[in-house]
């Protein structure tokens, strides 16, 4: 390791790197709030003051919602910014670290220990909070990286930007709307949780919604009625068998994910009294879109396995699918691009380990710049298996090895004048 290599990593400050951590939880930037809003002015701020050059923006949301490929969004939103910070140096950036600052919803607070999802509670070595994993510990991550250069007193040839985005989790809104604005880099690391993995490749997500009628009959002459709820059962049962036939033969890079490409409803909703039969039931989920899947072939696919269904009534009133909310492709770095084999060895240098390649079953902001044709990856500390949920947390060890290992990472692929 070379001694500026050594100087930057020196100059990562740990203590500063968890207290960066547990303020950001502190922030309830729950998706499409006054808080994201705020979280993105602050994190402006904190950027500033390692001396990059910071682009910050309002977006125009009507003008976004017209231009090809808008990725959709479900949560209400009045506002946005953008936030983008980049280093001097000659040419586009040579890396981009990206993150996003929206959270997902807490749920029943009475699940969350303390009942207080945004205190940001220290156990032992691990940060309990809704954001933790996903993916407030990636995005102070970027930033430290970002403190630990300047610190360091290091001047790059080529420049590093940090991306911050907004609506992440509602479809990408931000990532979307940062490319619109004309920020490129030669490649990107999205510091979303990993597992010490980096994730090369993410199916997609397309939200869903079934409307299933029925036929409104007075509770004690039900037998008069169809049972909204009823009929959607057959719906669902062909679901689940169209979710076992799209996961039968999965790429080799989803090894040890049990299900790459899952299909599931996430919320229900049915009558209008209690003692009538309801006569209408919405249904909302998402469908996993395969790797190098045309989301309109995926879309086509569910309509088809719904419209299928073997009911009579289905038959005569069939069931009535849209597609709101976020929609997420897939997508991939290209094969054999150099970005994966840089990561591995500063991960290696860093660590110790050489981490796998691996492929994730959610979607996420890689589509958008690959897409953009700006080569991207994931590394970042957590577990998804603790993001959106009452237990979200993230390893304080794992943070701050992600935050050396960009660290590495960004002074190779940006060169030291």
């Amino acid at each position: 390791m070379h001694d500026v290599e050594a100087r930057v990593l020196d100059a990562i400050d740990a203590a500063e790197t968890v207290d960066l951590l547990a303020e950001a939880v502190r922030v309830p930037s729950v998706t499409g709030t006054d808080a994201e809003s705020d979280l993105q002015h602050h994190y402006a701020r904190l950027l500033a003051g390692t001396g990059m050059d910071v682009d910050v923006w309002k977006l125009d949301l009507a003008d976004l919602s017209d231009r090809p490929g808008f990725p959709g969004t479900e949560a209400p939103r009045t506002e946005g910014y953008g936030v983008v910070a980049v280093t001097e140096g000659e040419g586009a950036p040579a890396l981009a670290l990206q993150g996003h600052v929206d959270v997902v919803p807490t749920g029943d607070l009475a699940r969350w220990e303390g009942s207080d999802p945004f205190a940001a509670r220290i156990s032992g070595d691990v940060l309990h909070g809704r954001g933790a994993c996903d993916m407030k510990a990636g995005l102070v991550a970027n930033l430290a990286v970002a403190r630990a250069i300047h610190r360091a007193g290091i001047r790059l040839v080529r420049p590093l930007a940090v991306h911050c985005v907004i609506s992440e989790e509602d479809g990408g809104l931000g990532a979307f709307a940062t490319l619109a604005r004309g920020h490129t880099a030669e490649a990107a690391v999205i510091s979303e949780p990993t597992s010490g993995a980096v994730i090369t490749a993410n199916a997609g997500a397309l939200t869903f919604r079934l409307e299933i009628a029925g036929l409104a009959a007075h509770g004690a002459t039900r037998q008069e009625g169809v049972n909204a709820v009823e009929v959607f059962w057959p719906v669902f049962e062909a679901i689940r068998r169209l979710e076992a036939a799209r996961n039968s033969d999965v790429p080799e890079l989803f090894r040890g994910t049990a299900l790459p490409y899952p299909i599931e409803i996430g919320t229900v909703r049915a009558g209008d009294w209690a003692s009538t039969v309801p006569d209408l039931l919405v249904a909302e989920g998402r469908l996993g879109v395969r790797l190098d899947e045309d989301p309109v072939a995926a879309r086509a696919a569910f309509e088809e396995a719904v419209a299928e269904v073997a009911h009579p009534w289905l038959r005569a009133h069939p069931p009535v699918v849209t597609w709101p909310g976020g929609q997420f492709a897939s997508g991939r770095l290209p094969a054999g691009h150099e970005l994966l084999g840089e990561v591995r060895r500063a991960v290696a240098d860093t660590t110790g380990g050489l981490p796998v390649e691996s492929a994730a079953p959610y979607g996420s902001d890689l589509r958008l710049y690959t897409a953009g044709g700006i080569p991207t990856l994931h590394y970042g500390p957590g577990d998804v298996r603790f993001a959106h949920a009452p237990r979200e947390q993230v390893a304080l060890g794992e943070l701050l090895d992600v935050t050396r290992a960009l660290a590495l990472l960004a002074v190779r692929r940006c060169g030291v004048r």
